[in-house]
């Protein structure tokens, strides 16, 4: 499978560890080297913000969908390749989930959690077959990993492909 675009959830802040930010600088130039187009919440600020800066410093493109609600709050990044305005969360997920050919889950809050398991549900329901990939910075995601092993030990889970 080729893969021309990457769809990355991650926060809207910063977090209290600076390697959450070394870490969305050095993924984003890497997929700038390598021609991979950024597909991300469209924001300028926190993690979100790092990733896309670190890619059109890289070269590359980047493609942010951002509902109307957050315009009011200016947290709109206006120095990116393609920004696209949506009527709201649920549409902004879905082209979000269109336009990557997969995804990379990086440290974020709860948006970031909703955006990962509506992810994980839809591969477990055949809606779509996309490799999601969780960049466990710093253990960032231990805990929660602990918790999906959990739920598949228990027999809550259909399987982890």
């Amino acid at each position: 499978m080729s893969v021309n675009s990457i769809t990355v959830f991650c926060g809207s802040k910063s977090g209290n560890d600076p390697s959450f930010t070394k870490e969305a600088t050095s993924l984003g130039l890497l997929m700038a080297q390598h021609h991979i187009t950024l597909v991300y919440g469209g924001g300028n600020k926190g993690i979100m913000g790092t990733i896309a800066d670190a890619v059109m410093l890289g070269g590359g493109e980047v493609i942010g969908v951002i509902p109307e609600l957050l315009l009011a709050w200016e947290h709109q990044h206006e120095g990116i390749t393609d920004l696209r305005i949506v009527p709201d969360m649920h549409t902004r997920k879905k082209l979000l989930y269109e336009l990557g050919d997969a995804a990379i889950v990086l440290p974020g809050g709860n948006g970031t959690l909703d955006e990962l398991f509506e992810m994980l549900t839809w591969n477990t329901l055949n809606i779509h077959n996309k490799k999601i990939i969780l960049l466990n910075c710093n253990g960032y995601y231990n805990h929660l990993v602990a918790h999906i092993d959990t739920m598949y030990q228990q027999g809550f889970l259909y399987g982890l492909r």
